[in-house]
C-alpha cells in the first residue's frame, strides 16, 4: 500500500535565484509543485545524487557562498 503524501512541515527557505529556477524547472518537468519536488528529492536523496561529484560540488558551493551573499 503506498504511503499517504502529507505535507507535515513548512519552513522558511532562502534559495539562490539559480537554485529556485532549477527547482521550478524540475517541478514543472515532473508535474509537481515546488514543495512536492523538494520532498521527492530529499526522500530519494541517496538514489538521485552522484556520490562521485557531490563532495566537489559542495566544496565549490561553500567556497563561493560568502561572495554570493554580498
Amino acid at each position: 500500500m503506498p504511503k499517504r503524501f502529507r505535507l507535515t512541515r513548512r519552513f522558511p527557505v532562502a534559495m539562490t535565484e539559480d537554485g529556485y529556477r532549477r527547482l521550478k524547472r524540475f517541478a514543472t518537468d515532473a508535474g509537481l509543485d515546488e514543495g512536492e519536488a523538494l520532498s521527492f528529492l530529499f526522500e530519494n536523496f541517496d538514489s538521485v545524487m552522484n556520490e562521485e561529484t557531490f563532495g566537489h560540488r559542495l566544496r565549490l558551493f561553500n567556497a563561493e557562498l560568502d561572495d554570493r551573499k554580498k
